[in-house]
């Protein structure tokens, strides 16, 4: 048995690096187009030159190498650090305060509330707090805290409201604020298609784990942006469901 196992050492050699190489292909198409793609092959061509310079004896190349390399760590924070933050938040995540029965209601009053908008082709976008703060990333915005009701949020988004551009502002099961200009995004792979609205939706959710609906002004069809994503064209029962999901945390992308 171990002389087999010795003669057949090789095909075990072969098992391990085809496992690795499997497990690299993965991970490659899981960041494919994103930063963290670009990130990863450029430390990887940084890499590469660092090996070659102390092959070769590149002196002074290897000198800049080992030093850029020796604050990599901090670099990576700067880079990542709103992914961190996310992250940390995330584990140590407690269940919310608020009942089932007030976020089922909550949700039931922005359904009603984007497809009011929908049908009338009124843009509005409406912003829904979860675990991380959003008073640090909003700009301007006029205090309201009312109750959640798809009248309010609707008259808010009318043409003729002073504050019918911005967005509104759901905390705690409460609508806290309106008007509020949000950060739009900086990622060029969004498509040119999406207006101003879901890029500034879009850019929030880049940085913090809120949900901001979306209803579009061109074509009164509702989107919602989650994790720098958007899920586009939701119909108000498919609606319904995703706001369920993600409120309740069971949500499955």
């Amino acid at each position: 048995m171990t002389e087999i196992l010795q003669n057949s050492g090789w095909l075990f050699d072969l098992l391990d690096v085809a496992v690795v190489a499997f497990l690299i292909y993965k991970f490659l198409l899981l960041i494919r187009g994103t930063v963290t793609f670009r990130l990863v092959l450029v430390l990887g061509l940084l890499f590469t030159l660092y090996a070659s310079s102390q092959i070769t004896g590149l002196k002074t190349l290897g000198w800049l190498l080992n030093n850029l390399f020796s604050s990599v760590i901090l670099v990576l924070v700067i880079i990542f650090q709103h992914d961190l933050r996310r992250a940390l938040v995330t584990i140590s995540r407690k269940q919310s305060n608020r009942g089932g029965d007030e976020g089922g209601e909550v949700i039931e009053q922005l359904v009603n509330a984007a497809q009011a908008l929908s049908d009338k082709k009124i843009g509005g976008l409406m912003v829904l707090e979860r675990e991380m703060p959003l008073d640090g990333f909003l700009e301007v915005g006029t205090e309201i805290d009312a109750k959640v009701t798809s009248e309010i949020i609707t008259s808010i988004f009318l043409p003729y409201s002073p504050i019918h551009d911005g967005a509104v502002i759901i905390q705690k099961g409460k609508l806290t604020k309106a008007g509020c200009f949000l950060p739009l995004t900086q990622n060029p792979e969004i498509s040119k298609t999406l207006g101003t609205r879901h890029r500034a939706a879009i850019g929030l959710t880049e940085i913090v784990d809120a949900v901001v609906i979306v209803v579009s002004e061109e074509t009164g069809k509702i989107s919602v942006a989650i994790g720098g994503g958007v899920l586009r064209d939701l119909e108000p029962p498919r609606l319904r469901k995703v706001l369920r999901q993600l409120l309740e945390g069971r949500w499955l992308k």
